[in-house]
């Protein structure tokens, strides 16, 4: 299994409004590394939910639930591809990125180091590590 940070700003896409939907594409990713990490997911692979921008905070783990394939938001350019996600579990408690900054043990952190970045791996220590922060 693999590990991974997905961000989205709560104005425009929130965690609250994926449960609602219940499942997500995830698509409008046009960064290739971004879009080499969504081509990576494997089904059942986990991910942190991340609000950017506003709140800057870890709220929520979601699931891939169907692997990649070309972004239909854009047919005529098959460099582009989604994946699917299921929410998985919401946080007992919020993780800030200033909490995150504020520790030495994510100093490596993907979401630290590459910021930008709107689709990220995560290794299963610091994901672990994050989970244990929010219990």
């Amino acid at each position: 299994m693999n590990y991974w940070i997905i961000k989205s700003e709560p104005d425009v896409y929130s965690w609250d409004k994926f449960v609602s939907e219940g499942k997500s594409v995830w698509d409008g990713v046009r960064n290739y590394q971004a879009r080499n990490n969504l081509k990576a997911m494997q089904e059942g692979d986990l991910a942190l939910f991340y609000h950017s921008n506003i709140g800057k905070e870890i709220v929520g783990i979601a699931q891939v639930s169907h692997e990649h394939y070309p972004d239909p938001t854009i047919p005529e350019d098959p460099r582009w591809v989604v994946c699917e996600f299921k929410p998985y579990k919401k946080l007992n408690k919020t993780i800030t990125l200033a909490q995150l900054k504020a520790d030495e043990r994510f100093a490596t952190l993907s979401l630290i180091k590459n910021s930008r970045l709107s689709v990220l791996p995560i290794s299963k220590e610091d994901f672990d590590l994050i989970l244990e922060l929010s219990a």
